[in-house]
């Protein structure tokens, strides 16, 4: 009977094989961003980003209207208080979905996270649609709540109408997704925070300083292209503005394509 049993075990074929039992197909995607999803909660640096977030987009907004009550600024559309905190607010975003690639290559996990997804394209883009996904439902709470203190800082000086507020408030979410893509790329071509972030604090905050620093058409004209810029295109239209918001969703998706394809290149080709 042991004998039997044994060659009956024997030759049971292998999972994966044909005429295998279908016992689920481990590695796949929805495993791999459910996997991602439990990771990127099981450590407090989300719930501090998240935190941080919404402080500086209560501050910030509440200080860009009072200046704009104080020096009587003309009636703007109140979302654009929201849309304006992006500039400091963008930056929690980028911690939150940098730590999530960066934390694993410092403490070595990402050897286990790839032998469990063996397929690496899948481990990335996991990681990038759960941290977009986070970004676009954080960054348009973010924007609800700036959007409701701005309206008392304003002090009569913002106008609102329920339509286009609502587009400011999901262009903000979306900035914020396309920017936390923009990272997970970033951060698995260097992965390094402190390289991650220096790439993309020059990038989104530091060049357009600069550029608009100094001045002059072509600088402003180089600015349009970079990511926050263009960002500001969609997130805050203007009659003014050099392009559409369609035009400026495609320059920064754009970015985040680059970055993406980059980071998935390195990934496919070095040892982690």
């Amino acid at each position: 009977m042991t004998s039997l049993t044994t060659s009956a075990r024997r030759e049971d074929p292998l999972p994966g094989a044909p005429g295998a039992p279908d016992r689920g197909t481990p590695g796949g995607f929805v495993g791999a961003v459910a996997g991602e999803w439990t990771k990127l909660w099981s450590v407090r640096a989300p719930y501090l980003c998240l935190l941080a977030g919404l402080a500086i987009t209560g501050v910030f907004t509440y200080y860009y209207a009072s200046i704009a009550r104080i020096n009587a600024h003309p009636v703007q559309p109140v979302g654009n208080a929201a849309a304006s905190s992006a500039v400091l607010v963008q930056f929690t975003v980028v911690v939150l979905a940098m730590v999530a690639v960066t934390s694993e290559y410092a403490t070595g996990s990402v050897r286990a996270s790839l032998l469990s997804v063996p397929r690496r394209h899948r481990v990335h883009a996991a990681k990038a649609l759960v941290a977009a996904v986070v970004a676009f439902v954080a960054g348009t709470a973010f924007a609800v709540v700036g959007t409701a203190v701005a309206w008392t800082g304003f002090g009569g000086r913002a106008s609102f109408e329920a339509g286009p507020t609502v587009l400011q408030v999901l262009a903000v979410g979306l900035y914020y997704a396309l920017v936390a893509v923009l990272t997970v790329g970033v951060a698995f071509a260097t992965r390094h925070p402190a390289g991650a972030l220096s790439i993309l604090a020059t990038l989104l905050w530091a060049l357009p300083s600069i550029l608009l620093g100094l001045g002059g058409p072509a600088l402003a004209g180089l600015n349009d292209q970079l990511p926050h810029g263009a960002g500001e295109h969609f997130m805050r239209p203007a009659a003014d503005a050099p392009y559409g918001p369609v035009p400026a969703v495609l320059i920064v998706a754009a970015w985040a394509v680059a970055a993406h394809l980059i980071g998935l290149y390195v990934l496919r080709r070095r040892d982690a």
